[in-house]
């Protein structure tokens, strides 16, 4: 199951061929297509660029992070700093990750970057914690800010009973799998529509609080300093929940566009601290950090009867992510089984629709646990301690790479001291919060460090005996093709 990359089954036509894999196509591959490979061809103008980072990083983070960043920060004016510095240090990670990107053109994004930078094992505890922890509790994160949102016109009057949000988060979360299981032309045709929904969403806040502003409602920012004095132990937990609403730029593969990254970044950057912003012209620190839905609280103050189309829009703009969080799993699975990293099951799609079918049956049991066993703000600080420990290491390759390989070709080059900074930050804040919540961090810490053993279980030990070969082989495997009537893709899941 768990095996070394030699060679792909891929369908041509009704026959089945076998074609040595090479060098893994990226998506702003210049090489000719060839006629018997499925290959995405790369032609994306300046605009295009800004439009698709700009979608691509907006996301339900914005709805979710305003609560946990006061909270940690204790002042109005420090959550909006907050909020800012993040902005930029995901800026400058973004522009790290667009260096990398021209260097090494291959897919599989954070764990490739780690397999070129510092070799296999660091390699396979990525993908083993995206698999155990960073996208099951990603997506239950933002299922459940999902089944809150889209209860809420139904509960007006009344508190949503916790059983009731995870009842129906469970549906949308089935729903999402079910969807990427059968299409992906259908799944994509929707993200378009749930990416209009989440702008719609936002703008729907930025507007009348500009506004709101203009009247001079800004009694909110007087002492703007004044509240709980913001502690140490509190700024990993804030930069966990705000770079978590701007996590989206590191899984935006355009290579060649610095500057359609920097413009993209500071839009994002603008759009959320006015929606903050909005959101303290109407409501209190105090009430905001009551609340439980901070668009609706903001919504039914300022709105009236049109109040019901935020929570509407933002449970539309949380199922989107939900639904893009498949995509960007899929491609990094693909690349750690071809390199013998994972089994070789979660690289096949569905023979006839051609959809991650595997990865998502895996995927669902696993969210399914984090969803009926933590809160919104629980797995946001389990998540993150593997998430920006890895990214942090990412960009610290970056600059081992300067000095390992100074000879690789980088069309793009950032200042040495950006990608210093950034991962310096990622890492310390990281080994900060092992002290800010050490159960939930410290549980996300132990996970990670099973991915060693099972790296010299799995990968390193040669002399496994019969019955655990047998467990782990391609026979094991080929029982999965019939049932599931799957194949070896050949190039990336989408």
């Amino acid at each position: 199951m768990f095996r070394k990359p030699a060679v792909s089954t891929i369908s041509n036509g009704s026959s089945l061929q076998r074609q040595s894999i090479g060098r893994l196509p990226s998506l702003d591959s210049k090489e000719p297509a060839q006629e018997d490979k499925v290959m995405l061809k790369k032609k994306i103008t300046f605009l295009r660029g800004v439009s698709i980072i700009t979608g691509t990083i907006i996301g339900a983070g914005i709805f979710i992070s305003p609560k946990g960043i006061l909270q940690n920060t204790g002042s109005v004016g420090m959550s909006l700093i907050v909020w800012t510095v993040c902005g930029i240090l995901s800026l400058f990670g973004s522009l790290c990750y667009a260096e990398l990107g021209t260097c090494i053109k291959k897919s599989g994004g954070h764990y490739t970057y780690i397999l070129e930078a510092f070799g296999p094992l660091p390699a396979f505890v990525r993908v083993w914690v995206e698999l155990l922890v960073i996208r099951p509790a990603a997506t239950a994160v933002i299922s459940l800010a999902f089944g809150r949102y889209i209860l809420e016109p139904f509960f007006i009057q009344c508190e949503i009973p916790d059983l009731a949000i995870k009842l129906i988060t469970a549906v949308g979360l089935t729903v999402v799998m079910v969807l990427n299981s059968l299409s992906v032309s259908w799944s994509t045709r929707i993200q378009i529509f749930l990416t209009f929904c989440k702008l719609v969403a936002i703008l729907i806040i930025i507007v009348p609080g500009v506004m709101q502003l203009i009247k001079g409602e800004t009694q909110h920012f007087k002492d703007a300093f004044a509240g709980n004095d913001a502690s140490v132990m509190g700024l990993p937990l804030a930069f966990y929940s705000g770079m978590y609403a701007y996590s989206g730029c590191f899984f935006v593969y355009s290579r060649n566009i610095p500057l359609a990254i920097c413009i993209s970044m500071i839009i994002v950057t603008v759009g959320y601290v006015l929606t903050n912003v909005a959101y303290f012209t109407t409501i209190s620190p105090v009430e905001l950090l009551n609340s439980k839905a901070v668009a609706v609280t903001f919504a039914e103050r300022l709105m009236g009867n049109f109040s019901l189309a935020v929570p509407i829009f933002v449970a539309l703009s949380c199922f989107g992510s939900m639904n893009g969080g498949i995509f960007a799993v899929s491609r990094m699975f693909y690349v750690a089984s071809r390199e013998g990293h994972l089994p070789e099951i979660l690289s096949m799609i569905h023979v006839r629709k051609h959809t991650p079918l595997p990865a998502v049956i895996v995927l669902h049991p696993l969210t399914m646990i984090m969803l009926f066993t933590g809160d919104i703000y629980s797995l946001l600080n389990f998540l993150s301690f593997a998430r920006w420990l890895f990214i942090g290491l990412v960009v610290a390759g970056l600059i081992y790479l300067r000095y390992k390989r100074p000879d690789m070709p980088r069309p793009f080059k950032v200042p040495l001291f950006i990608p210093a900074l950034f991962s310096f930050t990622c890492l310390f804040m990281v080994a900060l919060s092992l002290y800010s919540d050490p159960v939930n961090t410290g549980i996300g810490f132990a996970i990670t460090l099973t991915g060693v053993p099972a790296y010299y279980l799995f990968i390193v030990w040669d002399k496994k005996p019969g019955w655990f070969r047998k467990l782990l082989g391609k026979s094991n495997t080929r029982s999965w093709h019939g049932l599931l009537v799957i194949i070896p893709a050949s190039v990336p899941p989408f």
